[in-house]
Formats: C-alpha cells, structure tokens, sequence
C-alpha cells in the first residue's frame, strides 16, 4: 500500500509539472489548512479549476493523501489531522499574557492527537459575547500562519454555558469548632463557612455552597445553599455529575411560568383521530410517553401481505414555540440527562409529563406518519399529519410481551387481536426488512442499576432484551427515516442524524488486530455494516466473541447532529433523522418543526432565522448529548464505588475492557463497573503493550492479557468521590493466540512490573 502510494504521489508530482494548471499535493493540503469551511471535494476543483479528467486526478491525490495520513475526512469535509471545523464548541481555560482568552476544543477525535491551542480576542465594537475563563461557546476558527503561539484564533459566537457561582462540596467541623467546606473536585478551594451561613449543614454533609467573599488572607468564604444529603444516596452523587459538567437542572422561573400558562391544544388545523385505537408502549416506570404506535393490514390488494404502520408522537412544537423561555431553555439544555434514579429534563413537568406526554383516555396533540410497507419490510410509502389523538392504553413492554406470549391480563386481554397481534404482525414484515439491510448488530448488553428507598445501590441486573422492545425501536426508527426523506424531497433544512464509517485509522487498526486472529478484513473498498456482521457472526460463541464485539465498537465513528447529511453508517441508512422524542431531545423538536413548515400544518413552524442556525444548533445539541453521556456514566462509576467500599481485598470475576502503556482497564459483569491494575502489580517480568493485539505480553514468557479476556481480579483501593477503584490481578497470564516475540512499535510502550509477593500459587485465569 505504501509503495502504491508513493508511486502515485510521484506521478502526480509530475503531472502537476507537467500541467502547470494542476495543484502540487502542496498547494492542496495549504488550501484545506486555510479554509476547513470549504474544504469538500467541489470546493477544492473549483478553487484550482479543475474539471473533466483533473477532477478524476484530484479524487485520486485526495485519496492518497487521506490513506497516507495527510488527511482526514470529517462529514463531506476534509481536514488535517488534529485540524478544527471552522465552527467549534470551545472549553476556554486560561488566559495568556497579553489577556487573550485560551481554549481548546470541546470534542476532539481520539486519533487527532494533542487537542489544538486557540486563542480568542476581543472584537472592535463590543460585538463579542462577554465570554469568560470557565465558559462553554460556540466560536469561528481561523488557522495562524505563526510557527508558534495557538494554532488558531477565534471569535466567539455564542456562549452556551457561563461559569457557574455555586459550588459542590463536604460540610467538615474543624475542632475548634469552625466550619470549612471539603472540595468535590480538586480544582477547587476549600471555603470557610461562618455559622450564619450554614443553613442546618451537619459534618459529613454533601453541601451546594456560594462563595461570598474573598478576603485578604486566608481562605475564601462561603454560604451554605443546599444541604444534598448522605454522600451514599444516588441523589448527592447524581448532583456530583451535574455539577462537574455544568448541567442546568433548575428551571428559571420565566420558564415554569410560561409552561404553567400553556393551554390544551384543541382541534383547530388537526385531523381527529381519537377513535384510532393507538398505545404506548414504555418502561414501568416511565412518567412521559412521547410515542404511540398502531399496525393493521394493508387493505390494498396490490400490496399482498402488507402492513400499515402508525406512529404518532407527541405535538410539542405547539407548546414550545420558537424565541420564546421554554424555547431557549431547552436548546440550552440539549436534551433531558436519565440518572438512575434522577431525570435532569429539558422541559419542565408541566410540558413533558402532562401536556405533551400521550396518556391513557386523554386526548393531545400529535404529530404523525403512517407508513405502509411490503410482506417483506420494504417501505412503499407514508404520509405525516397534524392530528388529535386519544392513546387506547398505557402499556409497559413486559406487559405486552406476556400478552403475545400468551399470558394476557386484564387490560392486554381484550387488546390482544385487535392491536398488539397486528402489532406483531407488522414487526414481522420490518424485521425481514431490517434482516435485509443489515446494520450493525452488535452484542453489547446494557446494565441497570437498582436503588433501595435511602438511594444506595441494590444490585446491577441485565434488563432481558424482549420482542416489544424490538418493535418499538424498528418503528421508531422507520418514523426517522420517513421524516428525513419526507423533509429532503421538499427541500426543507433540517438536522440529520449523522454517524460516519470508521475513519482510515481506525479501520487499519482494527485490521490489524483482526489479523492476529487470522480474521481479514477487505482493504481500499469503503466498509459496510454487513462485513463487521460477518466477522461477528464468525466468533459468535467462541472465546473471542466478546472481545471482537468490543474492539469493532471502539472502531466506530461517534453519531452527531448535522445540518448536512452523510448518511448513517451504523444502520446502514441513507438519510436519518430524530423525530420520535422532541421531549428529551431538542433535535427532534428542531425536525418537527421543519416538518410543520414543510407540510404547511400551522405558523409553528421553522423560522428562516433559526434555518440559518442550523450549524450552531448541530454543534450545540451534540456538545451537550456527550455531556450527559460522561454525567451519566460518572454516576454510575460512583454509585459502585461507594456500594462496593467495604469490600476491599475481595476477588471478583472481570474482564479487561482496556489495555494501555499504564495498564489494564477491567469490568465487573456483575456490577458494570470499570477499575484499573497498573502494570507494576501485574507479574514478574517486562511486559511489551502491543497495541494492534490490545494485549500486555510478558517480554521473556511470550504470556500476557488480552482485551476481552476473563480474569479474576482483587479489589485493593476504592475511591467512591471520584468513582475510581484499584484492583491486582489474581489469574495468571496464558500465552495469547498468534503470540509472535516481536512488537516493533510496540516496545515504546514497555514497563518494568514489580514483583508481587502476595500472588496466589498456581491460580489459572478463568476463560
């Protein structure tokens, strides 16, 4: 391959002087350098003027340079490696000596490298946002032409989260009886709280605290705002997560109010389908219901065995009105963050649990589509309308799934012919539909946590993945993809749902962790879902099963909102969209409104004005979903941590989901927590990392440990503030397949392991 390369890049050098109207490679990745805005494949012709033949030429010198390393392809742009989008969300951290504001970017690829410097000054005229160290906001970047200094400058656009006042931390009583405030994060001081301020605080108390002063010496003082709780209840560590990420989870008072003012939506401007017996189909627990669905036959005899498929979703584009409180709340908010026993929402209870949730006998407003489809699964057809419905029944997914299975109940019961098996029917048609698709299908379960009363954990269980849950989501997913292409064919601006086959890094990596399984996987041809369901269908049931799966997942590009449409890779479709949620997600509300507009249904719609946003509204929402992620994913860590405190020097069963220089990253199956064994207490010898096997070989045994492998594991340390645990490997390391002495690259990454002497004699690893 590189020889091919090079050869090709020598022919094209000649061309290029032998043409003088060709670009040299050069010139091409300076233009991309210096405009990441017009950096497509047309941009790049048409600022070099090419055309016919050249054009063939340039898609060959592209290629080379993205497989060479030179490029990266991020959407339909092209970037350098670790080079920004020409709008970015930027974390600002710092200033430099002049009083510039420094920042870095929000969200970098993995592969990119050190995250790029960018320093943001003030424009003439005051027509900067006054952003500030601590702030989250949307910026232009431009590249430097300084050799040294910040790669880019910036200009601010919009903030979207501004330092916060207030503060997390542990209520202490010094001995002499004062009161200081303990920090959650280490970034942060300690305070002193006097006694007026305390406001009913105990020692021991997880506090939310405002610093009030700062005085000439000594620490800075504060007042006590909240008193959170016990610091094992899910409640104070759920808060720990909002905090450190900067979550608004207090609605502002001009927002309860609009959403207390808002009326019932009647019938004006909606077809009345209140008779149609439409249900939802949720979680037990679940308090909005943003979704009802319905199926028969299709009563077209030109569609022998076919399906007509109705889903309606929840009208909150009629409550929620653009420019208005409600509106700008939720846009901030991006989306509602789940906790396990905690919703931090983006609309308040009024819009979300009332108004807009589709409940039993009531009637709401709705956005719907009907869609009708072949015995096969194949999508003929649909049709979207404004509508007023009436949801024949709340169901929960275990509950529908003993009705099919032929345990009904008192509600199921009479529900049984007329809806859920034609319900049935219908996901029988998609499904042969999906089957011929063939996304991505990977084999990952998902964990829940379970709390008792005080918030402290109960146990971690695997949640079974049932039929009804499969219907919901391929129904849901159809109803995205009608709404894209229903708002494409009007030419409509809208947000897409984009997720990008892995980048050329990415799959050379995991080529070459395949190969030491002696698994290929095709080079130059662009990748599809159905070559990875090959492989995984190749090691379903063996000892690699588990591992493959984990490894291809690292191997994918990270889904976005986007205002321009790539497709999405992991479904295997050609253009995607949320609609099906426009409670918890602002990018569903963002499409229904581009669909009121385009099916002319009211004066709700999408403005021009907010059109022109599209970009800074992509970059928002998909800022703020990885927020929720990280939020998410630190509460369960210290939910864990905290439940599993007093069992150090325990043994447990894991399996190492990491493999690093430092070490290896395990999991817990039984709890879905992850801990970390630094390689000094792993053996004997010099282990090697090889990173294209992700393993820790041991330099003179050729034995070691693999990602994906069982093991059983000690816990020695636990941090619960933080989530963090410490654990020693108890198994002994095996010599790993394909075991080859020699790890090129690889021996960068090599660490003297320290002996151990309370290694057990002769334990084997479990497999």
């Amino acid at each position: 391959m590189a020889r091919r390369n090079s050869d090709r890049a020598a022919a094209g050098g000649q061309a290029a002087s032998a043409n003088p109207h060709l670009p040299s490679r050069d010139d091409i990745l300076r233009f991309i350098s210096e405009n990441p805005d017009r950096a497509g494949k047309r941009e790049i012709a048409k600022a070099f003027g090419l055309k016919g033949g050249d054009r063939i030429w340039l898609k060959d010198t592209l290629r080379d340079l993205q497989e060479e390393g030179h490029l990266k392809q991020r959407r339909r742009r092209l970037l350098r490696p670790g080079a920004l989008p020409h709008m970015v969300v930027l974390d600002i951290f710092s200033r430099d000596a002049e009083g510039s504001l420094l920042a870095r970017p929000a969200e970098l690829d993995d592969n990119d490298g050190p995250a790029p410097l960018v320093s943001i000054r003030a424009q003439k005229g005051g027509r900067t946002p006054a952003a500030g160290v601590g702030d989250r906001v949307l910026a232009r970047v431009y590249p430097t032409r300084e050799e040294t200094g910040p790669a880019y400058t910036g200009r601010v656009m919009k903030i979207f989260e501004k330092r916060r006042r207030a503060v997390l931390g542990v209520f202490r009583e010094n001995r002499d009886g004062t009161f200081r405030i303990e920090p959650v994060e280490r970034r942060q001081p300690e305070l002193i709280v006097e006694e007026e301020f305390r406001n009913g605080a105990r020692s021991g108390d997880l506090v939310e605290v405002e610093p009030i002063s700062q005085g000439r010496y000594g620490l800075p003082r504060g007042k006590v705002l909240e008193v959170v709780g016990s610091l094992a209840t899910e409640k104070a560590v759920s808060l720990i997560a909002i905090h450190a990420h900067e979550i608004p989870h207090i609605f502002p008072d001009s927002v309860l109010q609009e959403a207390d003012a808002a009326e019932p939506a009647t019938l004006e401007g909606r077809e009345d389908w209140r008779k149609l017996p439409l249900v939802t189909i949720d979680p037990p627990d679940a308090k909005d219901h943003d979704d009802a669905v319905h199926a028969e036959p299709d009563p077209d005899q030109n569609n022998p065995g076919g399906v007509l498929v109705t889903v309606a979703i929840a009208d909150v584009a009629c409550y929620v009105r653009p420019d208005t409180a409600l509106d700008r709340e939720a846009l901030k908010r991006g989306n509602s963050v789940y906790f396990p026993d905690r919703v931090v929402p983006m609309l308040p209870e009024r819009i979300s649990n009332d108004l807009c949730s589709l409940r039993e006998g009531e009637d709401r407003p709705a956005l719907a589509v009907r869609m009708r489809f072949s015995a096969e699964g194949r999508k003929i057809g649909h049709s979207f309308h404004r509508v007023m419905i009436r949801s024949a029944a709340k169901l929960s997914y275990e509950q529908a799934q003993a009705a099919i299975d032929g345990r009904p109940d008192e509600k199921t019961g009479p529900l049984l012919e007329p809806v859920l098996k034609p319900l049935w029917d219908a996901y029988a048609a998609l499904k042969r539909g999906r089957a011929s698709r063939e996304p991505l299908e990977l084999d990952l379960p998902e964990r829940k946590i379970l709390l008792k009363q005080d918030g402290t954990v109960d146990r971690v269980v695997v949640p079974p993945r049932l039929d009804a849950h499969k219907l919901i989501e391929e129904f849901m997913i159809q109803a995205n993809v009608a709404a894209a292409e229903t708002l494409e064919a009007a030419r409509q601006p809208l947000v897409y749902r984009v997720h990008d086959a892995p980048s050329l890094a990415k799959q050379e990596s995991l080529r070459e962790f395949l190969a030491s399984l002696e698994i290929s996987l095709a080079r130059g041809a662009a990748l599809r879902p159905s070559q990875f369901n090959q492989i995984l269908a190749r090691v379903s049931g063996s000892e690699q099963e588990q591992l493959v799966n984990e490894v291809v997942l690292r191997s994918q590009s990270q889904a976005v909102y986007a205002r321009e449409n790539i497709g999405h890779f992991g479904l295997n479709l050609r253009r995607y969209a949320h609609f099906t949620s426009p409670i918890r997600r602002y990018a569903d509300l963002i499409v229904h409104r581009a669909l009121i507009r385009a099916k002319g249904f009211g004066p709700d719609g999408l403005r021009e004005a907010d059109e022109e946003r599209l970009d800074e509204i992509s970059a928002l929402i998909s800022a703020t979903e990885r927020r929720a992620m990280a939020a998410e994913r630190e509460t369960v860590d210290r939910l864990i941590a905290e439940h599993l405190a007093g069992r150090v020097n325990e043994e447990f069963s894991a399996r190492i989901s990491g493999v690093t220089k430092a070490g290896l990253f395990v999991m817990l199956p039984q709890y879905g927590a992850d801990g970390f064994i630094p390689i000094s207490s792993i053996g004997d010898e010099y282990y090697l990392f090889d990173e294209a096997r992700h393993a820790l070989v041991g330099q003179n045994s050729g034995c070691g440990y693999q990602l994906g492998d069982s093991v059983e594991v000690r816990l020695v340390e636990v941090a619960p503030m933080a989530g963090a645990m410490r654990f020693e490997m108890v198994s002994e390391p095996v010599r790993l397949p394909g075991s080859s002495r020699s790890f090129h690259k690889a021996k960068r990454g090599t660490v003297r392991a320290s002996k151990r002497k309370d290694r057990p004699a002769g334990r084997g690893r479990r497999r």
